[in-house]
């Protein structure tokens, strides 16, 4: 069921008791530049929606007045004691949200948060709506494009799904649903690639909707070797808390093709007979399967109880 339908740009602050229909999260840290404009650029794109919202920034310990220039928009802000990362912040910010949905963009000016109302548009048919980027426009792009291109084709081919923007900060979501995978969302910047993946890998419905990324207000605080180390661990680890036989059944199968080709050569090269080696690559490969097959019944009765 839809929201009910109220008077254009009905923002509700934060002292009004009204349940509200859409929580705008935006997850700061040293932003004091950016924030304000973020702000009204948001309330602008919903001036057009017929639906109750509250924006909710989560100052994640900034430096900077950051958090100040927030409360002087009239925003709601929950300041974190410590620095957590931005993982944390959305974190904190869909347990402390109103709103049953969530819309999440950086709080850099790297967004267009005109792009809400097609996304909402999709709601609530879809449970997450992303926002993909049609261009790439952060900074160190020589090692940012290639290494999201190979980890998105990995993400791609482990949950058998086509995904043009894996970790996109542009979100929708229901917010019921994401508090079920808190649990499995780091702290650091892979965080929207869990989002994404959590969802995906549980069956939940996703769609994408093309958006304009602009090159973000500020200092980037992406770290390319540390950030796409993370980045192609959250892949895989996600995918094995939830398809752990999309990992382990194509790495038993190819433990067992190598040792039915090094039987082979066995044969070829050693006059007939088979060497331990090759009965232990047989065993592994078993054996990887094996705990494949364990993982996904512990994962099956998990999701069943």
């Amino acid at each position: 069921m839809a929201p009910a339908s109220h008077a254009p740009t009905n923002e509700v602050p934060e002292s009004d008791p009204r349940p509200v229909d859409l929580t705008v999260l935006l997850p700061a840290f040293d932003e004091e530049e950016a924030i304000l404009p973020v702000i009204e650029e948001v309330r602008a794109a919903l001036a057009r929606w017929q639906g109750t919202f509250e924006i909710l920034v989560v100052d994640d310990k900034s430096r900077d007045r950051t958090a100040e220039r927030a409360v002087s928009s009239g925003v709601r802000v929950v300041r974190r004691p410590l620095n957590g990362g931005s993982g944390a912040s959305r974190k904190t910010g869909t347990r402390a949200a109103r709103g049953p949905w969530i819309a999440m963009l950086d709080a850099d000016g790297s967004y267009t948060a005109a792009d809400l109302l097609p996304m909402l548009a999709h709601f609530p048919e879809f449970d997450q709506v992303n926002g993909a980027r049609t261009s790439e426009e952060g900074t160190m792009k020589a090692l940012r494009v290639p290494a999201k291109w190979m980890i998105r084709k990995l993400a791609c081919y482990l949950t058998r799904t086509d995904i043009p923007d894996l970790n996109t900060g542009l979100k929708l979501y229901k917010r019921d649903l994401m508090l079920r995978y808190l649990w499995v969302i780091p702290d650091g910047f892979s965080c929207v690639t869990s989002m994404t993946l959590a969802f995906l890998a549980n069956g939940h419905a996703v769609k994408y909707v093309p958006t304009v990324y602009k090159k973000r207000i500020g200092k980037s605080k992406f770290h390319p070797i540390k950030d796409t180390r993370r980045y192609l661990a959250t892949v895989v680890r996600m995918v094995m808390y939830f398809k752990p036989l999309r990992v382990f059944g194509p790495l038993a199968l190819l433990i067992l093709l190598l040792a039915v080709g090094k039987t082979v050569t066995d044969i070829a090269w050693q006059g007939g007979g088979i060497q331990e080696s090759t009965i232990i690559m047989y065993m592994t490969g078993i054996l990887v399967g094996m705990v494949g097959m364990l993982a996904d019944l512990i994962v099956a009765q998990k999701s069943l109880s």
